[in-house]
């Protein structure tokens, strides 16, 4: 991306939970159901979404939806590099959709696995699909309130906007985030492999370059797994370009009471952030005071927000296609078990742009909790 960024605003705490609206299609040809009546604010504050206390944990499946196609810049690493995990920004390529359901019928596709644990159930599922509008085309923002998803062997289902959608223009880009509830359908199809087409995005060159994806996160409660307490935040902030640290801003999660030495991790859907576009951080501070850089061996401390979807720095489930620079979507799951070295009641979780700025989309927390 090459445009300048907004600045993120002051990030909230308040809970909302809302209920979904799945729509059974015969194929994807079908006449689109019209999109429900859905509010869209160019800012939507982070708020929690969903919050647990139960033996079990949070997992998520996770996809691009767009990729390279040809450079489109003399400096640009060739395609197939960047795929398989070079430097590279999505204004550099003329990009194109990703399309892996041989169905004719719809324009991108992409899939990844679930992997809900054996003899779990699943306690609460959301899907969360955003990405740019404005590149070569231009599409209409009517559409960003649905997309089609299908369960494992399972045919596409219209899945629609259940809250408010982020959508915020500028000179740049037109840049958006929506969200469903999907619980009863992610109870039925349960793990294996999801498919999401039609996510509304647009292709082509500019210099702001496309993007756009999807991550499915899913709570699941299971006997035999430890007590934990299971947070979900979400909003559409944006952080500006080159803000910094005196810029950053920082969401806290409080009421946590995990204790010492425990184990944890943390999960963020970002959009637009490039991969050898240094500045952009996210650090953790727990009650003690020590502040925690998170970064692994795919995301460095300067470069959190770099275009992967890991865990742990690594890839954790198979996805199709599988590109390792995703060209402006992220969603990572860090280890957070250094944060809480010393217990925690509240962690505050502090973003910090890079120099051409980024959307944050979601963050979710899982903690061992006390009994």
């Amino acid at each position: 991306m090459g445009s300048s960024r907004r600045i993120l605003g002051t990030v909230g705490l308040l809970s909302c939970l809302t209920l979904s609206a799945l729509v059974p299609v015969a194929d994807a040809a079908a006449p689109a159901p019209a999109p429900s009546a859905v509010r869209e604010s160019p800012r939507v504050p982070f708020t929690q979404r969903y919050q647990a206390v139960q033996h079990g944990g949070v997992v998520r499946a996770s996809n691009s939806s767009i990729s390279c196609r040809s450079a489109e810049s003399p400096q640009a690493e060739p395609c197939p590099e960047v795929q398989k995990g070079a430097a590279g920004v999505n204004g550099d390529f003329e990009m194109f959709y990703d399309e892996v359901d041989k169905d004719l019928d719809t324009y991108n596709s992409t899939r990844a696995e679930l992997r809900v644990p054996r003899g779990a159930k699943v306690s609460y599922a959301r899907l969360y699909w955003g990405g740019n509008l404005r590149v070569g085309e231009q599409k209409p923002p009517e559409d960003n309130g649905r997309v089609l998803v299908a369960e494992p062997g399972g045919a596409y289902k219209a899945v629609l906007a259940d809250t408010v959608v982020g959508h915020h223009t500028d000179a740049g880009s037109d840049a958006y985030q929506a969200s469903a509830d999907v619980t009863p359908m992610v109870r039925k199809g349960g793990a294996g492999m999801w498919t999401v087409a039609q996510l509304n995005i647009a292709m082509g060159h500019s210099e702001v370059g496309a993007w756009g994806g999807w991550t499915l996160v899913v709570a699941y409660e299971h006997p035999q797994e430890p007590l934990r307490r299971i947070s979900l935040w979400d909003g559409f902030e944006s952080l500006a370009a080159g803000a910094g640290e005196a810029a950053g801003e920082t969401v806290e999660i409080a009421g946590l009471n995990a204790p010492a030495g425990s184990a944890g991790r943390a999960g963020v859907v970002a959009y637009d952030g490039d991969r050898g576009t240094l500045g952009d951080s996210l650090t953790v501070t727990a009650d003690s005071g020590r502040r925690i850089s998170i970064s692994d061996a795919e995301n460095p401390f300067n470069d959190v927000m770099n275009s992967t979807i890991t865990e742990f720095g690594r890839p954790s489930f198979v996805r199709q296609p599988e590109h390792m620079n995703n060209l402006g979507y992220d969603a990572d799951v860090f280890d957070l078990s250094p944060a809480l070295s010393g217990g925690a009641r509240t962690l505050n979780f502090r973003f910090t742009g890079e120099s051409q700025g980024q959307f944050l989309g979601v963050l979710f927390v899982q903690t061992d909790a006390r009994r």
